[in-house]
């Protein structure tokens, strides 16, 4: 029945220094976020939680990124995209965000929005193997 039902719902926020970076409101945020990111370290954390009946298993995974400086015009190039628009800290690392990122410390499917590594750790811990 329905309790034999795996849940999975999972949310990913961008903490720069200690401010955390949502989506954008518009153009001129996605902006300021952008411009604040270039040339820094910040990170990125996605919290998981799983649930099947009663039981309920929650955990999380941070990844440091570190941003390129780059040049406002290219700032307003990539937000002209439309990608940045609907995305934590107003960047994709799966799109056209990635010229953006001169290097990953940690899961890069974390930074994509779920970590596929500790997803399965915890699948694990309700006898789900995903591999084999």
């Amino acid at each position: 029945g329905d309790s034999d039902a795996v849940i999975l719902a999972a949310d990913t926020m961008v903490f720069l220094d200690q401010q955390r970076l949502g989506k954008p409101k518009d153009e001129a945020d996605a902006l300021r976020m952008l411009t604040d990111l270039a040339g820094r370290r910040h990170t990125v954390c996605t919290g998981v939680t799983v649930r099947r009946g009663d039981e309920i298993l929650t955990e999380s995974e941070s990844t440091d990124v570190y941003f390129r400086p780059a040049a406002e015009a290219e700032l307003r190039g990539y937000i002209r995209t439309g990608e940045p628009m609907d995305k934590a800290g107003a960047y994709g690392v799966q799109g056209q965000g990635a010229l953006l990122v001169e290097r990953i410390d940690g899961d890069f499917f974390n930074v994509m929005g779920l970590p596929v590594v500790l997803l399965a750790e915890m699948l694990g811990e309700f006898g789900i193997q995903l591999l084999g």
